[in-house]
């Protein structure tokens, strides 16, 4: 049985294609027919998908907030499924967002500098599902340092998430250890984060 990842679709690759151009120029400094000519179809061939660069920035943005939480909710399930320690669960957590932090640093950025150009209503979602995923994390933190108050607990996850959401002002490409070592140190830095806030004896086991 093949174990290949299944192409990506025409939609995906334009939001793909979309999110790195609007991280590198800016949402104003790319127009629709950049976008189609770096997926091979014409500018207007772009709305048989979308109606606008608006709904792919909207698309980008409500996508990953809702993979970040759905994926969060996965992991939490399944620790829990197999009887994770709360620390196995946290590690998990932090492994999950890392993977996003390194593999789709375009989005950091576009959250950063183009939230605000959303629908209201899009920003809302985007909201909501942020403090969703915030609290997931908040509630397996005082799981592990059950000392921690929790307004405590929720200044470190947003102070964590900064830390790993710098991935795109770490250095340039090829400045910066390979993919499996850098994730290794903002893991440890994640940890001893979470730590420092209460010290090692408020570690649950």
């Amino acid at each position: 049985m093949s174990t290949q990842a299944a192409a990506p679709t025409r939609r995906e690759q334009i939001l793909k294609e979309a999110a790195r151009l609007f991280a590198e120029r800016g949402f104003h400094g790319v127009g629709v027919d950049e976008i189609g000519a770096a997926v091979g179809i014409s500018g207007p061939g772009l709305y048989r998908h979308f109606p606008g660069k608006e709904a792919m920035l909207a698309e980008l943005l409500v996508g990953i907030s809702g993979r970040l939480l759905t994926g969060g909710k996965r992991r939490a399930a399944e620790g829990e499924g197999a009887g994770l320690t709360p620390v196995e669960v946290l590690d998990s957590l932090i492994e999950g967002h890392i993977d996003f932090a390194l593999d789709d640093r375009p989005l950091i950025i576009l959250h950063d500098r183009e939230l605000d150009r959303l629908r209201d209503t899009d920003r809302k979602l985007v909201r909501s599902l942020q403090r969703q995923y915030v609290e997931l994390w908040v509630e397996v933190v005082r799981q592990v340092y059950p000392r921690l108050a929790e307004a405590e607990a929720r200044a470190c996850v947003h102070a964590v998430f900064g830390l790993l959401n710098s991935t795109p002002h770490l250095g340039r490409p090829g400045a910066l250890p390979g993919r499996a070592a850098t994730a290794a140190l903002l893991h440890r830095l994640a940890l001893g984060a979470f730590g420092g806030a209460h010290g090692a004896d408020g570690r649950a086991s």
